[in-house]
């Protein structure tokens, strides 16, 4: 594997992101959304692990417009801080960041195939509204905060779709979930998981709430998921 920063054309500016190639290319791709963390230690090591599965994965810079490259941990200081960072994001030139990352990621000699978005958090809401762009072949959605108020892109999204939910998110209450399964009710592009006893995070091994066999349980249905795109 290999990993490098590339420089992506946005709308209103250049901007980074991250990029990591799998051992054998060209792969197919995965644009990576970040938490309010930035494209951290974490969000670099998550690149890292769908590469080794041969996926060329770009995760770009969301909080550019405001300070570039954050990359910080989860004490209750950097979360503020996080929170800040996220709080000044326009969805609108958001949406523009991703899509203009999917076209860079398309692009590169890596990357072959189907493009997938996969997003944690923040980046599980950003995930979400990326699929309703129309601008990837599937998402998936780790405990996306903000999707319960966003069911009505639900209609927009034709491409294959998978949730995760935490039973015991303290953020995100379960009627998420449950509004979620309404929204695509009828339909086959949309898969829900939601996964007892644990918490909000229990896909990052940086947390408090990381939870191993959650952790492994949805990424193997991930993986799943992107082998059927």
């Amino acid at each position: 594997m290999a990993t490098r920063w590339v420089q992506v054309a946005g709308a209103d500016g250049q901007f980074d992101a991250f990029v990591a190639t799998p051992p054998v290319t060209p792969g197919p791709g995965i644009v990576l959304i970040q938490e309010i963390f930035g494209v951290n230690d974490h969000i670099q090591g998550v690149a890292a692990q769908y590469a080794s599965d041969g996926y060329t994965v770009i995760a770009p810079d969301l909080f550019w417009r405001s300070e570039r490259r954050v990359n910080i941990g989860y004490s209750d200081a950097e979360f503020k801080r996080g929170m800040e960072l996220a709080g000044k994001l326009d969805r609108a030139k958001t949406a523009q960041d991703i899509t203009a990352a999917v076209q860079v990621l398309r692009s590169l000699p890596e990357c072959k195939g189907p493009v997938a978005s996969i997003g944690y958090c923040m980046g599980g809401m950003l995930s979400y509204r990326t699929a309703a762009t129309g601008a990837v072949d599937g998402a998936v959605c780790y405990y996306g905060g903000g999707i319960g108020d966003q069911l009505d892109l639900a209609a927009k999204i034709r491409c294959p779709i998978l949730f995760h939910f935490a039973e015991q998110d303290t953020w995100i209450p379960r009627t998420v979930a449950d509004g979620v399964k309404r929204s695509f009710a009828g339909r086959d592009n949309a898969s829900v998981y939601l996964y007892a006893g644990v918490n909000h995070g229990f896909n990052c091994w940086a947390r408090s709430a990381y939870n191993q066999r959650a952790a492994a349980l949805a990424r193997g249905r991930s993986l799943e998921f992107l082998s059927a795109l």
